[in-house]
């Protein structure tokens, strides 16, 4: 493993240090569509074939003031590059990826941080699926060893939703040396798919070696259900962890044939505010996240006063309804069951025993 940097030696802690809060970046792949990618193309490909798109996006980020960019390498590791017959392409698409994000930094003027975007294998993992955590981890160790090639400051994993995934991902990246953050995608009813609600995952972050330099949500279902997850996560972790926010623009909706999000700038604006309040640190905007909903936001934290964590009515009431998990959640309710939507089956798939009751 290598012997991680001081924190005045890298960009991303440097700028932790010394800022209140920072501003990711917004959406890649739904920004690529727009720029002519097709559904079922891989983005990473584009690092080699058409680099100036994903500088051109890199760089609308900077102009609407955004502090770190995340690569163009969400699917970069060898089992998602599989699907697209360039597994033999990981350390060439990774570290493009990289030096791509990395000039675009240099050349801003001010401080701009490189987080080198990891996101999930694909595959499912030991001991529900066949990909075990050994594998997973040299996987995602060979993904962060050529991000960190191509000049990323912080290895950015992201969009998680198991425990050992979560731990393969971790192990890899500690390999570089570089400080590590992870976000999970809470869009289940208040948890992951896998079942890991904020709760559980300040839990397993505790355990973690090294621990994150920052965690927290990305994606989901909107960014009431983002605001509630980092109130809920806060209230787990404790006021020494750094928080990131990096929700959807609205909802998804299926609009003649694509998917668009219904959030305007106004609405991710209001976002950024309320996330700050709730208590994350890191800001920014996942899927449907256009430089415009970006510069939006900046300028609503440039101009916000600090204020309290804000209520759960007041979250629903400026951007939407959060779900009934999230609500048990709020209120200390940890259990599936106290969380279960109305109607809900929780022992579907049991057995039932010999002369007894269903379990």
């Amino acid at each position: 493993m290598t012997k991680p940097l001081a924190p005045s030696d890298n960009r991303f802690t440097r700028l932790l240090a010394n800022r209140p809060w920072l501003l990711a970046d917004g959406a890649t792949g739904s920004n690529l569509f727009d720029a002519g990618l097709m559904s079922g193309d891989a983005p990473e490909l584009w690092n080699s074939d058409q680099p100036h798109k994903i500088s051109a996006l890199h760089q609308s980020f900077v102009d609407a003031g955004a502090d770190i960019l995340l690569t163009n390498s969400f699917g970069g590791t060898r089992y998602r590059l599989k699907l697209h017959h360039a597994q033999d392409r990981v350390a060439e698409l990774n570290q493009s990826a990289a030096r791509l994000a990395r000039a675009v930094a240099d050349a801003s003027g001010r401080e701009v941080a490189v987080a080198g975007s990891m996101g999930p294998t694909g595959e499912i993992m030991e001991p529900i699926g066949p990909l075990s955590i050994a594998l997973a981890t040299e996987a995602f160790a060979e993904q962060a060893k050529n991000l960190a090639a191509g000049g990323a400051d912080v290895l950015w994993i992201e969009t998680m939703s198991s425990v050992e995934e979560v731990q393969a991902a971790v192990a890899g990246a500690a390999t570089t040396g570089l400080p590590i953050v992870c976000t999970l995608s809470f869009d289940t009813n208040g948890r992951t798919m896998m079942g890991i609600s904020p709760s559980d995952f300040a839990a397993l972050e505790k355990t973690l070696v090294p621990r994150l330099a920052a965690c927290g949500t990305n994606c989901g279902v909107g960014a009431s259900e983002v605001v509630a997850c980092i109130h809920n996560l806060a209230a787990a972790a404790g006021p020494d962890v750094v928080l990131v926010a990096k929700g959807n623009c609205g909802i998804p909706q299926y609009v003649d044939g694509a998917i668009v999000y219904n959030g305007t700038p106004e609405l991710m604006a209001i976002y950024a505010r309320m996330a700050l309040d709730a208590g994350a640190r890191i800001i920014g905007g996942c899927c449907g996240t256009s430089p415009k909903h970006l510069r939006a936001m900046r300028d609503a934290l440039d101009a916000h006063t600090p204020a309290a964590s804000p209520e759960l009515d007041q979250i629903v009431r400026a951007l939407g309804e959060v779900s009934t998990g999230a609500r048990a959640q709020w209120g200390g309710e940890q259990s599936r069951l106290g969380g279960a939507a109305a109607g809900a089956i929780l022992n579907r798939g049991r057995g039932r025993r010999s002369g007894a009751g269903t379990e």
